[in-house]
């Protein structure tokens, strides 16, 4: 080696040290500074629900139609499903209480065998989920009689399409299953109230009963002294309106007798609360614009519950800001405009109400609502909570807890999607469809609309929240 070979050596070993000093100098000039090799993950700070809820600012609630949750999640893994139904709560009976030898053949269809065994069977085998099934008996008093003192065993009997209750969809086909085994499953979520739709959305938003004490006669119900149905009807005996019936507000159907549509409600409602404190809200309902316009459109009459309210009929500024079509909050949700809670209605076709709806292509619809949110502006603060009306006369082998003469009644599928819904889980937690409500009221410290509200789970089994860097 040269003079000048070993000279340019020595000069970049020099060189090598100054970098190594320098850098241990640095490393001890910042004591509390460490290599990234030798960082240990820090556990997050788990905060409360009570302050963690504020991180949700934007509520969305999808409202399907007509499903219990053994008929569409009755297969998914690690939830109280099919499989741990006993047998006694599967075995259909007659009026006499005597066990079926087969399921009672389902009227008027020839897609079904008509000798099918006394027990649950999978209904794609014989309508593909891209097909409507005929409908299934789902009213008050009905439901009362098919869950019959909590054995479960009088679906097929108190049912128009008889053992077609008993049926089934394959879970894991199913548009919704990705997002239930990412998000939470909610597996004991009961819809409030006996029976179908109407009283349903109406319990909804108002946690209260509707009255109309001078209805005519021939549409109020006759009971035994049990309270079970001896003929049926829209209205109690003592005047509370429990079956179907559509508003005399407008819009409704063309051909309406409106002496038989049920008269402006007064009760409080959960717009009013919201309104009281200046946060945002609105019903977005499919069809909505045509409706009001008096055209063709799919618009659901009986599932928009507001309008079954004085506060918002026809020419008052709160139906105005409100009441809202599907396309709006389908622009809001990709512009970031959203209000704070959304309600989002399908309307037929697309809200999964058998009968008139498939199951399939009515979740592809509900996919894209929820995807409208969770891959827009305000997927970091949203709470997707996509659930049911209620069960739709179909069988489900959990028994529903006694709260009041009202309900509530079957049990109904519930997916809280959101990035503070616990990840790949399944809930087993008490909720029923006014836990809406009571996470509504708690999140915006909103006075409750009733006790059935006030004492509902707001969903604290499902949700949980960390500290982070922002807070």
């Amino acid at each position: 080696m040269t003079v000048k070979q070993i000279f340019i050596a020595m000069i970049c070993v020099g060189f090598i040290a100054s970098c190594a000093t320098q850098q241990t100098d640095k490393t001890q000039n910042y004591p509390n500074k460490k290599t990234t090799s030798s960082v240990s993950k820090k556990e997050p700070e788990k905060l409360s629900f009570e302050e963690g809820i504020k991180k949700i600012n934007h509520v969305v609630v999808v409202y399907m139609e007509n499903h219990s949750f053994d008929n569409l999640f009755g297969e998914f893994e690690g939830a109280n499903g099919i499989s741990n139904a006993k047998k006694e709560n599967i075995i259909q009976v007659d009026k006499n209480g005597e066990p079926y030898d087969s399921l009672p053949a389902i009227p008027r269809n020839s897609s079904f065998p008509t000798n099918l065994p006394n027990d649950v069977f999978n209904i794609d085998q014989y309508v593909p989920a891209d097909r409507a099934t005929p409908d299934v008996r789902h009213r008050f008093y009905h439901n009362i009689l098919q869950i019959n003192d909590g054995r479960m065993d009088q679906f097929a009997f108190h049912n128009n399409t008889k053992g077609l209750a008993m049926g089934y969809y394959s879970t894991k086909k199913l548009p919704l299953y990705p997002y239930a085994k990412k998000y939470t499953l909610a597996d004991n979520f009961f819809q409030s109230v006996f029976g179908g739709s109407y009283f349903n959305h109406v319990y909804l938003i108002s946690a209260d009963v509707p009255i109309w004490y001078n209805a005519p006669e021939d549409m109020i119900a006759e009971v035994d002294d049990k309270g079970r149905m001896v003929k049926d009807g829209v209205v109690t005996p003592d005047g509370y309106v429990v079956n179907h019936v559509l508003p005399r507000n407008p819009p409704h159907t063309k051909k309406a007798d409106t002496m038989r549509l049920l008269p402006p409600q007064s009760m409080p409602t959960i717009g009013e609360r919201l309104s009281e404190k200046d946060i945002s809200w609105a019903w977005y309902s499919e069809g909505w614009d045509k409706a009001v316009a008096n055209e063709e459109t799919n618009y659901a009459y009986n599932h928009q519950p507001f309008i079954y309210f004085e506060k918002y009929g026809p020419g008052t500024e709160a139906r105005e800001k409100h009441m809202k079509d599907q396309d709006d909050f389908l622009k809001a949700a990709k512009e970031g405009n959203l209000p704070s809670v959304s309600f989002v209605k399908p309307g037929h076709g697309y809200d999964e109400h058998p009968g008139s709806a498939a199951v399939y292509p009515s979740e592809e619809h509900a996919v894209k609502l929820i995807d409208a949110v969770m891959e827009g502006p305000h997927a970091e603060d949203a709470l997707v909570i996509l659930t049911y009306d209620e069960y739709g006369g179909w069988w489900d082998h959990v028994v529903p807890p006694v709260i009041d003469r009202w309900g509530p009644g079957s049990r109904i599928p519930a997916i809280l999607i959101s990035p503070f819904a616990k990840k790949g889980y399944v809930d087993s937690t008490q909720y029923e469809t006014v836990s809406i409500l009571a996470f509504i009221e708690k999140r915006w410290g909103l006075k409750p609309l009733s006790k059935r509200d006030a004492n509902a789970n707001p969903f604290r089994g499902a949700l949980e929240f960390y500290k982070s860097e922002k807070d």
